[in-house]
């Protein structure tokens, strides 16, 4: 070789460099572990990158005749039920956090000389928040980072996002205000080809949660996924807790939320998510008393259902049922899948424009009454 024995001899030192800095570090551990036992035992599980047990059991569950909120504010409530037993969840918003609503109440800002406080202040830089998360992630110390900022701004940290998905960092994207139901701040903050967008994106779980119960159900799955990141969408406006809404369903990534045919087939299927869904409900209540039979799903997680059994996704969309609707406010493209050429969508293929979120739905079709006209047309 042409190469000097002195360069092999540097490169080699490094070595030795190296096991008296690791005997060091050792020994520096053991110190501290006998000082601060308690810390140390917390140290070591965060860095075993496991979960504490029980930790799921924190996720609160909701009923019909709770109040209606927004479900960004039941993220909210996720994120402080989750904040005591995961002491690992580091996170926050770039400079948007009154809106998105993820502070941790009983934290403060993680900054200089207050390094155990686990709120993050990102500042306006959506893409170097999510490298920043990224980096938290992959670094194996098992902190769980979570990042948000509206839904219309993944247009800014997008290749931040698509490097969670291929890199395998398990980073939680928080992104509220997630369709044309943000009102009046009009088209330039109105997401309509995201979702679809970030359903195409591989290894990315893209969550729209119906209410509370479908939010603890993203959170659970979320927090559990330590190597697939999750993109939340999230609402401004309020929504009630549906019947039949569940973590578990949640979990399967879409599920039968209701069945007016529990002894024969539907006569049509309306799929729904997020905000929606309360449409889809209400559609099937004045069909049935027209005589119809109709089932209502529940479609959270297109990736989730994917991964279901043959036998499990015949079962919620059986094969032999083509009469179906679905109902989302964001763009057709992505659900023709489930549609089937057969099938109508009631959403969004334009940009929005500024108004209240009501007079916008109004406008753009996307009603009670459009959902039972599309019904009937693909029953005809």
């Amino acid at each position: 070789s042409d190469w000097s024995s002195d360069v092999y001899d540097i490169f080699r030192s490094a070595i030795t460099r190296g096991a008296k800095e690791e005997e060091q570090w050792k020994a520096n551990c053991a110190a501290y572990a006998a000082k601060y036992p308690k810390e140390w035992a917390e140290f070591e599980a965060l860095t075993s990158g496991k979960l504490p047990e029980g930790w799921e059991k924190a996720l609160p569950a909701f009923k019909p005749e709770d109040k209606p909120l927004a479900t960004r504010q039941h993220s909210q409530t996720m994120l402080n039920a989750l904040a005591p037993v995961l002491p690992g969840l580091v996170g926050g918003s770039a400079d948007l956090a009154p809106s998105n609503l993820t502070l941790m109440k009983m934290y403060g800002d993680f900054q200089k000389n207050q390094y155990a406080e686990r709120n993050l202040r990102f500042g306006v830089r959506e893409h170097g928040m999510g490298a920043i998360c990224n980096g938290i992630a992959l670094h194996g110390s098992g902190l769980i980072p979570y990042c948000a900022t509206f839904f219309i701004f993944t247009d800014y940290m997008r290749g931040a996002m698509r490097v969670s998905a291929l890199s395998e960092a398990g980073v939680i994207y928080v992104m509220t205000h997630d369709s044309i139901g943000l009102g009046e701040d009009g088209p330039t903050h109105q997401p309509i080809e995201h979702l679809s967008s970030f359903r195409a994106m591989p290894d990315m779980l893209t969550f729209r949660p119906a209410g509370g119960n479908e939010t603890a159900g993203a959170y659970k799955v979320a927090v559990a996924n330590r190597k697939r990141p999750s993109t939340i969408a999230l609402s401004r406006q309020n929504m009630p807790n549906l019947p039949g809404t569940s973590i578990e369903g949640t979990q399967k990534g879409a599920y039968v939320i209701h069945c007016g045919c529990p002894n024969g087939k539907p006569d049509v299927i309306l799929m729904g998510t997020g905000s929606e869904l309360e449409l889809a409900y209400q559609a099937a209540q004045d069909l049935e008393k027209e005589g119809k039979k109709v089932r209502v799903v529940s479609m959270p997680c297109f990736e989730l259902f994917e991964e279901q059994t043959k036998e499990y996704k015949d079962s919620v969309l059986p094969p032999s049922i083509t009469a179906r609707v679905s109902v989302e406010a964001g763009t057709s493209f992505g659900w023709h899948k489930y549609l089937g050429f057969g099938g109508k969508h009631v959403g969004i293929d334009s940009f929005g424009a500024s108004a209240p979120a009501p007079t916008l739905y109004e406008k753009f079709g996307i009603t009670k009454a459009h959902v039972i006209k599309a019904a009937k047309e693909v029953m005809a």
